[in-house]
């Protein structure tokens, strides 16, 4: 199933025209702007495929007809062709390159992230890998996209829909103990969780009455201690490990106990290369 572009259309143009901001002067240089062709993009790469939705309004946008040949989210195998578009060989030109790069950059981060999911998940099948916010600033809206299609969830898309208490929130509390932290947090946002992040396993124990525990930069079998310590007190929090999880470590956190995986590890993946054919 075909998703809508996440990315408005002024979005897109300005995408575009960053590439062509004054025209393709090659292209009218040469005089075949008016030649009628082809282009098709294919996988190189294995690579779970992402962005086609919005490479293919690009071109859309640059005048040529345009369609898509796979989904944003399904696998794609060396040779797979993703999306195909014809027209005059000056509109394939304008739409080539952004379109490309698009896809590239928005298959690098999914197929990271279904990578991370899929280890998660060999050591835990109800493990959860959820993206944090750390995108390259401006691409939040693709980088979501992009983690979704990898199979993973969101940890946060934003500060205005999530609680998280982190130490450095907690310089400004005072006096006021977890327990009341938390208790004031569930009054004031009742319709959320608490989450807080610890660096320590005594940080975890004081906080147990959290909804969530973020443990940042646990090993994992001090993930496990933790886990074990919490169950031991009657705590029902979730437990979750945050930095440094990749596909190395996930399925090891993920047998330790953490429910929920936090990654910054796709945002820094490599693009997959996707090849383009013209036809003319």
């Amino acid at each position: 199933m075909m998703t809508p572009p996440v990315l408005s259309d002024q979005e897109l143009h300005a995408l575009l025209s960053e590439d062509v901001p004054f025209g393709d002067l090659t292209t009218e240089s040469l005089g075949i702007g008016a030649k009628l062709g082809q282009i098709r993009f294919f996988a190189r790469d294995p690579m779970v495929a992402c962005g086609i939705e919005e490479a293919v309004r690009m071109f859309q946008l640059c005048g040529a007809e345009a369609e898509a040949r796979l989904a944003s989210g399904a696998d794609a195998t060396p040779e797979t062709l993703l999306l195909e578009a014809s027209g005059s060989a000056s509109a394939l030109h304008q739409g080539w390159k952004a379109a490309q790069t698009l896809i590239e950059w928005c298959s690098g981060i999914s197929s990271r992230a279904a990578e991370i999911v899929t280890a998660a998940r060999r050591g835990s099948p109800d493990a959860m890998v959820a993206g944090t916010r750390k995108n390259v600033p401006g691409t939040r809206r693709l980088a979501v996209k992009a983690f979704k299609a990898g199979g993973a969830i969101m940890h946060r898309n934003g500060l205005s829909e999530t609680l998280l208490v982190f130490a450095e929130h907690r310089q400004f509390i005072g006096d006021e103990t977890p327990a009341q932290t938390v208790a004031r947090l569930r009054r004031q946002c009742p319709e959320k969780r608490v989450v807080v992040e610890v660096a320590t396993p005594d940080e975890a124990l004081a906080w147990a009455e959290a909804d969530v525990l973020q443990l940042e930069k646990f090993s994992p079998k001090a993930v496990a201690e933790v886990a074990k310590a919490l169950a031991a007190r009657g705590s029902s929090a979730i437990v979750a490990a945050a930095g440094g999880v990749n596909a190395k470590n996930a399925e090891d956190y993920a047998r330790a106990g953490a429910k929920l995986l936090v990654t910054t590890a796709p945002h820094l993946a490599p693009p997959r290369d996707v090849q383009v054919r013209f036809f003319s």
